[in-house]
């Protein structure tokens, strides 16, 4: 299946950035990727998933080709849902299916939860539908400071963006991500790179840090409540110790 069209979907702060494979006529799968990752993740999958569908890969905020949120707000997990949420309504798709990886697949899973009668299949990619945390109400003030210093650091600072060379970069990619094959880290920069005078930037949005600064852990107790209100059919895939997926990790 042969890359259909990319497309850039208005929202109030620029746009959200998607790819689209097959006809938008066959039911939807919107494809979610990992932290730091982008769109371009899902490029050597989706060619060998059923071709009567349309798949649909997006860039989260901040992510790949899609816009920085602006000034002084900060990445949320429920900010990436409402990202979601808008790109189904762009779409007008209901119900639809989700097939996530990582931090993408519980992106996925609040979603399912919050909006049950808008998702007919979850499928999850080395992830689970949410972020658990045994230790939720002890880290989660830890959490929250840590990603409001992080965000008052980057907007303090006054250095710009550091060029790097094709191989710097790359280099970077792979060192950073003992699984990533070459060809892969080559994808994905394709994505997650701009080309300037000086060498190549990295497009992601320097707010952005470790996943758990923006995201929404749960304890046990909640984790169970919320899994009560999904209505879709849920795949979890964990691959093996030799070809496990893994957050992807951009030097900067």
């Amino acid at each position: 299946m042969g890359l259909l069209s990319e497309l850039k979907l208005a929202v109030p702060w620029g746009h959200i950035a998607v790819k689209v494979w097959g006809s938008q006529k066959n039911p939807p799968v919107l494809c979610l990727h990992g932290w730091l990752d982008n769109a371009n993740s899902f490029d050597r999958l989706i060619p060998l998933l059923p071709q009567d569908l349309c798949y649909v890969a997006m860039d989260f905020g901040g992510h790949g080709l899609s816009s920085h949120y602006n000034p002084g707000f900060p990445y949320y997990h429920q900010n990436f849902v409402s990202e979601v949420r808008r790109v189904a309504a762009a779409f007008k798709w209901t119900p639809f299916s989700l097939l996530g990886h990582s931090f993408g697949g519980s992106v996925g899973g609040l979603f399912a939860c919050m909006f049950p009668e808008m998702v007919h299949k979850l499928i999850l990619l080395d992830s689970g539908p949410f972020f658990p945390d045994s230790k939720e109400m002890e880290n989660i003030m830890t959490y929250r400071r840590r990603s409001i210093d992080h965000v008052l650091q980057v907007e303090a600072s006054q250095k710009s963006r550091r060029a790097f060379s094709q191989e710097e970069l790359l280099q970077g990619l792979l060192n950073n991500n003992s699984h990533l094959s070459r060809d892969c880290g080559e994808l994905l920069l394709q994505r997650g790179a701009t080309k300037v005078a000086e060498g190549l930037v990295l497009n992601r949005d320097r707010r952005l840090s470790w996943p758990e600064n923006s995201c929404d852990f749960m304890s046990k107790e909640l984790f169970v409540h919320s899994a009560r209100s999904l209505q879709a059919n849920v795949l979890m895939i964990n691959g093996s110790s030799l070809w496990k997926c893994q957050e992807i990790t951009m030097s900067t």
